[in-house]
Order: structure tokens, then C-alpha cells, then sequence
């Protein structure tokens, strides 16, 4: 439990203001700052120019008012490393979303490339200028490369969420990816990157659901995929994501943007098979387990009509696996609510 006693604490100290903790210790700190020089001259050695902008209409006008999806966050929100517009995981989102709905969706994207959480408070005063109905955030990863404290970076993703939940939109955040897949980092960097990765991942899911939205762990699902298929994955800059790896990405967003609307997909047809863990835990038990657990969604719950218990927020997970993954009758979290005077 040491993971989500840490994403506690990050949580707590962006929320009261303390500097949080630091993935490093001096004695690495020397090491890991070659090596992260390293990786970044690699990286930039195969520049991959500007995204493609894909802001726009998606979806068939059916005749009724299209809904407003706004995208925010880093360059994998931008869809850097792509050059079709249509294969950014923004317009991916917005077609899938237009044909569940049965409505046009309006897509704005407001992500920029390079940017950190700090950056969220400029893009959500962009975002609130269409009024969007729901929005994604996808951010974390510069932080973690940066050296932002955790709680620095939880800080300003909680209040991007809460100014967008309060005008209205449903939030979905996917939470810092796994940095550890990356191909040119090399040890001891790339345990230190999944390390920090899933940190900040699970003390994001806390800020988040605790004021009101929706996580789904991006890292821990497209992790193992990167590393499966590294060529297919990666775009050609080994860093960013390629079509194949923001279609991935996108598929683990999507049902959940559908639940935040109240939208039934048709399991039938759907890419991704629903299994759903009926537990309620503690939302920083909730945040460990799902930085642990590919795709896996958390949101917020309640106990006998409370939305709060002795240790915080009470949170659900949902688990969503690949339609080939197999099913072992395990679901993401226990069958039965917990007693809430003793969890």
C-alpha cells in the first residue's frame, strides 16, 4: 500500500500547498540528468513538426444541436507525431463520441506541445469559451521530465477540473502516461520514469475525482502495448505516440467520455468489453489500484447515501479489457462495498 499512501500524501500537499515528494534522491540525481539529456537529444534529432490542427464539425448532422467537446493538455492531446488530422486521438474521441451519441460533436482543441499542468489554467480559459459539455485532459508527462513537484502538477490539474466541472462539463482525464515505455530512455532513468509515471498518475485520479470528474489510467494500458510493438506504436521520433497508439488511447477514453454523458454503446459492436469491480474503496486506494491496472477507470461512488467515509471520497473502479484480453473472473475490485466504518 506504499503506492497509494504516497498518492495520499502528493494529493494533500497540492491541496494545502507543500511541496509534496520528489522521485529523486541527490546521490541519482547526477546520472539521471545525463541520461535525460541523452534521451532528449535523441528524441529531438527526428523533429516532428507541428500537429495537425482537427478542430471542427464530426459526425452527421442528425438534426439536432451538436455537442461541444473540448481537448486539453500536452502534445499527446495535440497529437504530436501524427500529420493526418483524423488520426489525432482528439478527432478519434469526436467521431467515436458523434456516433454514439447519434449527434454531431464540435471539437476544440486548446493542447499544446510541450506543455505542463501549469499551462491548464490558460487553456481552460480558452475551453470555457465554447462551453463545452464535456472535456478531456491528458497531461503529466513534461512534469515528470521537468521535475515538477508532484503536488505542483496535482495542484493545477485540480483546478482545471474544478473551473470546467463548475461551467458545466463532465470531465474525463487520462492520467500521466507510462514514461518508463519510452524506447531511448535507458536504466536507471527508465525505472525512475515509471516510478514518478505512476505516482503522479495515482495522485491525479485522487484531484480528480474528488472534484467531481472521471481517470482513466492511460499508461499502465498502452505501457505494455508500447513495449510489445515498439515500431508500431511510437511515431518516428520514438517518444510520441503513432495513428496506432493514439487509436489505442483513444479506445480507452471513449467509454468513459460515454458514461460521463450517460450514453449506452452498443456492447455488442463496441471494441472494448466492459467488466465492472461493484467494490467502493477509498478514492487514494481506488487512485493506487488503477495506476496499476490497464485501462482501468475510477470514478465517484457512495456508501449508504454518503459520498464521503472516514478516509475521504469514495471511489468505483471499472475496468476495461481488450476484446481478446482473456477473461479471468476477476473484476478490478472487490464484490461487495465496504463497511464504512472500517474502511
Amino acid at each position: 500500500m506504499l503506492r497509494a499512501f504516497t498518492a495520499r500524501r502528493i494529493a494533500a500537499a497540492a491541496a494545502y500547498g507543500g511541496g509534496g515528494i520528489t522521485a529523486l534522491g541527490g546521490a541519482t540525481f547526477a546520472l539521471v540528468v545525463m541520461e535525460m539529456r541523452l534521451a532528449r537529444k535523441i528524441i529531438l534529432a527526428t523533429p516532428n513538426g507541428d500537429p495537425p490542427r482537427a478542430d471542427g464539425l464530426y459526425g452527421e448532422m442528425y438534426g439536432r444541436a451538436p455537442l461541444s467537446l473540448v481537448v486539453l493538455g500536452d502534445s499527446t492531446a495535440a497529437g504530436l507525431g501524427v500529420h493526418d488530422p483524423a488520426e489525432t486521438p482528439a478527432a478519434v474521441l469526436a467521431s467515436g463520441l458523434a456516433a454514439m451519441a447519434g449527434r454531431p460533436v464540435r471539437l476544440t482543441n486548446v493542447a499544446l506541445p510541450g506543455a505542463r499542468s501549469s499551462a491548464l489554467g490558460g487553456q481552460v480559459e480558452r475551453a470555457l469559451e465554447v462551453r463545452p459539455d464535456v472535456a478531456v485532459v491528458m497531461v503529466g508527462a513534461n512534469d515528470v521530465t521537468s521535475r515538477v513537484p508532484a503536488a505542483d502538477s496535482v495542484r493545477h490539474l485540480a483546478g482545471a477540473v474544478g473551473r470546467l466541472r463548475d461551467a458545466g462539463a463532465q470531465v474525463v482525464a487520462g492520467t500521466c502516461p507510462d514514461l518508463g515505455s519510452v524506447k531511448p530512455l535507458m536504466q536507471p532513468l527508465r525505472w525512475i520514469a515509471r516510478r514518478a509515471s505512476r505516482q503522479l498518475a495515482a495522485a491525479q485520479t485522487i484531484a480528480v475525482v474528488e472534484r467531481g470528474g472521471r481517470s482513466v489510467s492511460i499508461g499502465d494500458l498502452l505501457g505494455r502495448e508500447f513495449a510489445a510493438d515498439p515500431h508500431t506504436m511510437f511515431s518516428a521520433d520514438r517518444y510520441h505516440p503513432s495513428a496506432r497508439g493514439y487509436a489505442a488511447a483513444a479506445a480507452a477514453l471513449l467509454p468513459s467520455l460515454a458514461a460521463a454523458l450517460e450514453l449506452e454503446p452498443d456492447l455488442e459492436a463496441w471494441p472494448l468489453r466492459t467488466r465492472i469491480g461493484d467494490g467502493v474503496l477509498p478514492v487514494y486506494r481506488a487512485a493506487a489500484a488503477a495506476a496499476e491496472l490497464a485501462g482501468t477507470e475510477v470514478s465517484g461512488a457512495s456508501v449508504a447515501g454518503r459520498e464521503r467515509g472516514p478516509r475521504g471520497r469514495w471511489a468505483r473502479l471499472l475496468r476495461r479489457r481488450s476484446a481478446t484480453e482473456p477473461d479471468t473472473g476477476s473484476g478490478a475490485g472487490s464484490r461487495t462495498e465496504p463497511d464504512p466504518a472500517t474502511s
